[in-house]
């Protein structure tokens, strides 16, 4: 059967008497529904025609409001080049508060861009890192990178504490940090996860890009088949993409306080460690953060988000962007799991782009002023 885990991303983590979301091949489902009825698995359809989801959502590109630059729309998914573009554009537009840079080449020798938010007002600034879109499937990720960036933009002037954090710190924002697989889920596979590097033994294309990490590298929760989803790559940071932003964050480890990874889905806000189950020992100011962020999300639309290690929270996973940002000295490191819960998935659908990008936007800003608080 070919059956492509959604949640959780490996079949090691599944838990007898927890759910598991599954794409499968239209021709599959009438030998695996049988199966489960005989197995006594009880199961339910969520999208009975992904196809239809997927062409609602980048099909017609003509009629989706592709306007100019300025009128930029937030509230559809962009392509890799669109958001390449917005990029640039800012980076003209508003060169007062925004630096756009490279750290560095993907495996198909595409620029990794970061955006530095933030007003020149000293020498030294603390910074918070962002990055979304390591997994290419998990497109609300970018799009809430350039929320981010487009709520600083504009209520800079209007806002007290949006002009706190933008005067007090640096942000140093990745809309798209696995910039080959976002291409490929355009272009090939919607549900592409990983890096396109090639392997030369098995004809697999990619790395899970969060399990590429040289911290409890391919241990538990990460495969050594170059074929599987999850698979950890052939040593820490083979792969281009990682190897460039643990180089920027090596660099810039004494100035970044906050290391935050946007992916989706699950609706959970996670902080170390992913690689075991044991306490952070700055773990009281982390929770706190942690606990103060959820309740301001849950704010904006009732929306309940788990928080916890990530460990216990989700499953254990070792190589992870957050447990390094961690280990290398940034006392607070996050990873976020966006909406939904499994009945969108990956296709979440974009009218709730405004409402996921709205509630998480209360949350970052919440994390951000705890940083900005002493906190013993």
């Amino acid at each position: 059967l070919q059956v492509d885990l959604w949640q959780p991303s490996s079949p090691s983590h599944m838990v007898e008497g927890s759910a598991a979301d599954a794409r499968v091949p239209w021709n599959v489902t009438r030998s695996l529904l049988p199966y489960l009825r005989q197995a006594n698995i009880p199961y339910t359809i969520l999208i009975s025609d992904l196809q239809e989801a997927i062409e609602n959502q980048t099909g017609a590109r003509s009629h989706r409001n592709r306007r100019s630059l300025s009128e930029y729309n937030y509230e559809v998914y962009h392509t890799l080049e669109e958001i390449e573009d917005w990029m640039h554009y800012l980076n003209r537009t508003y060169s007062d508060l925004v630096h756009m840079f490279s750290v560095g080449k993907s495996y198909e020798g595409r620029p990794l861009y970061v955006l530095k938010l933030g007003k020149r007002s000293r020498p030294y600034k603390k910074a918070v890192w962002m990055d979304c879109g390591i997994h290419a499937r998990e497109w609300i990720g970018p799009a809430f990178c350039q929320w981010f960036v487009k709520e600083a933009l504009q209520t800079y002037q209007t806002d007290p504490d949006m002009r706190k954090m933008l005067t007090q710190l640096y942000f140093y924002i990745m809309p798209v940090f696995n910039v080959d697989g976002y291409h490929f889920s355009w272009t090939n596979d919607r549900f592409w996860r990983k890096t396109r590097s090639k392997n030369m033994r098995f004809h697999c294309h990619g790395v899970d890009a969060n399990r590429n990490w040289k911290v409890k590298w391919c241990d538990e929760g990460a495969s050594l088949h170059p074929c599987d989803d999850t698979y950890c790559g052939p040593f820490p940071e083979s792969e281009p993409e990682v190897k460039a932003v643990a180089h920027f964050l090596r660099k810039h480890r004494k100035q970044i306080k906050a290391y935050l990874s946007f992916h989706a889905y699950a609706q959970m806000l996670l902080y170390p460690y992913s690689y075991k189950y044991a306490t952070i020992p700055n773990f009281n100011c982390v929770e706190s953060a942690a606990y103060n962020a959820v309740n301001a999300l849950q704010s904006a639309y009732g929306v309940r988000y788990r928080y916890g290690p990530a460990s216990s929270t989700l499953y254990v996973s070792s190589g992870s962007s957050m447990d390094w940002a961690y280990k290398n000295g940034i006392p607070y490191a996050f990873a976020f799991e966006l909406r939904d819960t499994g009945h969108f998935g990956f296709l979440l659908p974009e009218m709730l782009i405004k409402p996921t990008c709205t509630e998480t936007m209360l949350a970052v800003k919440n994390i951000t002023l705890h940083l900005l608080k002493k906190c013993h």
